[in-house]
């Protein structure tokens, strides 16, 4: 195909024009990545101005998780000597909510193992919830793995805001990292949240061996979704799942991503998640190329940058994440 004028059609994005399915998307793979990345901080400065949105996360129920993604430190299928308890008293869910409040993050999601949360432990969840929104000023998530309509209508009563609920990777390589539910089942789940009238973040994981295609597909699976907030991780592969012989994907390859996810969903809040440690600026470029969010704090299973660091880096930089 003919080269592509990336600050061009950066241009066209912030003028209206959306790439869709069938478009060649090729160029996004061979192009210049230091044009790319301009255009792509150009599309974000657009649309998302100079704020960045800080999220953190709490494990708040850990291991013996019956699905078989192949990428989970959490998953009983794997030998990971993850860490195993139940879900956490609601007092320390609130006190930790609190303590990320106090040094300026914007949201706080609850994640928990297993395909659902249920019974008395979903209880409990709420419980937590309802403490935080009447007490802490602080954007309210949970991902809790296949709700049913009635749970997911109890945590927007609640006060949640968002359900976190990932796709993972294209709709072709879904069956190649997990067989115990499928592609559909995370489509529908994303459909009934956004029916309740909750905000959905949705994203996937890099670097388990798919293709390019692939993650061009999630991209564009994620744009007809509509989806709000975008996180990206690079795989970190974990000593005792079925991934982990595979090499952590390079700096570049992460940025790349990163970029051309910006271009195909340009109003989104494209969240840097879990490897950035691969970039040896922990993501400082990103925040102008492309990225206007991310998890800070520790990550589910392995460790992250802290919060204040990242305030820090974000104010260096001329953003802010104040509301």
């Amino acid at each position: 195909m003919a080269k592509v004028d990336l600050l061009e059609l950066a241009q066209r994005i912030i003028d209206g024009h959306r790439i869709v399915r069938g478009d060649d998307l090729s160029f996004f793979l061979t192009c210049d990545l230091d044009e790319l990345l301009k255009g792509a901080g150009w599309i974000q400065k657009h649309f998302c101005g100079n704020r960045v949105d800080l999220c953190t996360i709490i494990n708040a129920r850990s291991g013996r998780c019956p699905e078989n993604c192949k990428y989970c430190a959490q998953s009983a299928h794997h030998h990971t000597q993850c860490e195993e308890y139940p879900f956490l008293p609601p007092e320390k869910i609130v006190a930790e909510g609190a303590r990320n409040a106090s040094l300026g993050v914007n949201r706080y999601a609850l994640v928990t193992a297993g395909r659902a949360l249920t019974g008395k432990e979903f209880d409990m969840a709420i419980e937590a919830y309802e403490e935080m929104h009447r007490t802490l000023k602080l954007g309210l998530c949970a991902s809790m793995g296949f709700l049913s309509r009635e749970q997911i209508e109890r945590l927007k009563a609640a006060g949640v805001t968002r359900y976190h609920h990932n796709i993972e990777t294209s709709r072709r390589n879904f069956p190649n990292i997990c067989t115990t539910h499928t592609y559909e089942d995370k489509m529908r789940e994303i459909r009934m949240v956004k029916e309740v009238g909750l905000a959905v973040c949705s994203g996937g994981i890099i670097g388990m061996g798919e293709t390019w295609e692939d993650r061009l597909d999630m991209a564009m699976s994620l744009a007809e979704l509509e989806i709000d907030s975008i996180p990206i991780n690079a795989l970190m592969p974990i000593p005792g799942s079925p991934l982990e012989h595979l090499k952590q994907i390079s700096a570049e390859d992460l940025l790349r991503t990163l970029a051309f996810f910006r271009y195909i969903n340009p109003t989104a809040n494209i969240r840097m998640a879990a490897g950035r440690k691969i970039l040896s600026d922990f993501g400082e470029r990103a925040f102008v190329s492309g990225v206007s969010a991310c998890i800070t704090g520790d990550m589910l299973t392995t460790s992250g940058t802290t919060i204040r660091g990242d305030i820090e880096m974000v104010q260096k930089l001329g953003l802010t994440n104040a509301v």
